[in-house]
């Protein structure tokens, strides 16, 4: 079938509409109209070529909502109708990761993670779906595997943001961290990710929430989702405030940037003896964090966190349980909902920190 999707044909391009081929849904397969589609900083990274792990051209876009048009031979766990959220890492249920208990790393994924087919062509050829989704697009086909059933009472507009900055930042709080009631937190970078592992941090009951970021507005908003106290990192000693405010540093500190200096600080203001810190930014290929051996020895921790460690399809759903039932902001996180045809303008949004979430649509972004 004939789609519209927002393709960029090389680094640093502008998304420019084009009418593309869509492969019909194989066996195992679901065909996805997406409704609304969150703009992520990996997306941009990948448009910006600072961490482009796929081909160009592309059609980025991983933080999708739609409904299931159509779906192929063997597919049980979604039909017509249904309300979905393409995932970038499938679950297959089957693998011994999925199995495991411990990791939302599927095996499956983890085996394509680079050679993911795409359904997308332009002219014959092949037209790379970021992440294996590439939800600005109108139709996306996806495995059943990477196909989350959610219930049908949130609008797409909020409920698109479940895909990743709301299971990155919630996750690494609740499945990587483990953050338990009464912890202290520090949290560098206060965007889409950032202000998620904020409201993550207070409903695990966290007793200190530190925000970290140079935009002075993110302090009322951080505030708005439970963030206790604010450092202005553009002229604060981040590491020097975070110790002073808790005596000594912070239980856990997540890093929601993507800059390995910034990494360097969460790390350092973290307490002797126990103190975690969860990598969740995506920094430029190549660069390197560099870490003391004897510094881990006194007894801190890091690690990393892929899609806040929520498995896709079995636990992704249940934050928009947490959002109906007051727990989690939603509505607050999606500041800009703006037609498909303004997508660049939503990105430019997010480069200049005026925006928290764009939404975009081809459809009416209205709630």
């Amino acid at each position: 079938m004939k789609i519209r999707a927002m393709v960029a044909h090389a680094p640093g391009a502008p998304l420019v509409e084009e009418v593309l081929d869509l492969a019909p849904p194989g066996p195992g397969e679901v065909l996805i109209e997406i409704i609304a589609s969150g703009l992520c900083h990996t997306d941009l990274s990948q448009l910006e070529g600072k961490a482009a792990p796929y081909p160009f051209p592309i059609v980025v876009g991983h933080e999708g909502a739609g409904v299931v048009r159509e779906v192929g031979a063997g597919v049980t766990s979604v039909k017509p109708g249904d309300h979905v959220v393409p995932l970038g890492i499938g679950e297959c249920g089957d693998c011994g990761n999925c199995r495991s208990g411990v990791t939302n790393l599927c095996e499956k994924f983890l085996a394509e993670i680079m050679t993911q087919p795409s359904p997308f062509s332009l002219n014959g050829q092949k037209v790379s779906a970021y992440s294996g989704v590439g939800s600005l697009a109108e139709f996306v086909v996806v495995p059943e595997r990477n196909t989350a059933l959610i219930r049908p009472d949130v609008p797409f507009t909020l409920a698109c943001t479940i895909g990743c900055s709301v299971a990155t930042g919630v996750g690494a709080v609740l499945h990587t961290a483990h953050v338990d009631a009464g912890a202290t937190v520090a949290v560098f970078g206060l965007g889409g990710i950032g202000l998620n592992v904020v409201q993550g941090a207070r409903l695990a009951g966290a007793s200190r929430i530190i925000g970290v970021d140079i935009n002075p507005a993110r302090n009322a908003q951080g505030r708005r989702f439970g963030m206790t106290d604010f450092v202005n990192g553009a002229h604060d000693d981040a590491v020097e405030a975070i110790r002073n405010l808790t005596g000594g540093g912070v239980d856990f500190a997540f890093e929601c940037v993507g800059n390995t200096t910034l990494m360097q600080q969460a790390f350092d203001c973290t307490r002797i003896g126990w103190g975690c810190t969860v990598v969740l930014g995506v920094p430029p290929d190549g660069q390197m964090l560099q870490l003391m051996p004897f510094a881990i020895q006194l007894g801190r921790t890091v690690k990393g966190s892929f899609m806040g460690n929520i498995k896709g399809r079995s636990q992704l759903p249940g934050l928009l349980d947490h959002f109906v039932a007051g727990r989690l902001n939603l509505n607050d996180l999606v500041t800009h909902r703006l037609p498909m045809a303004q997508v660049n303008q939503g990105f430019d949004l997010m480069k200049n920190g005026e925006a928290v979430r764009c939404v975009v649509s081809f459809k009416d972004t209205k709630p």
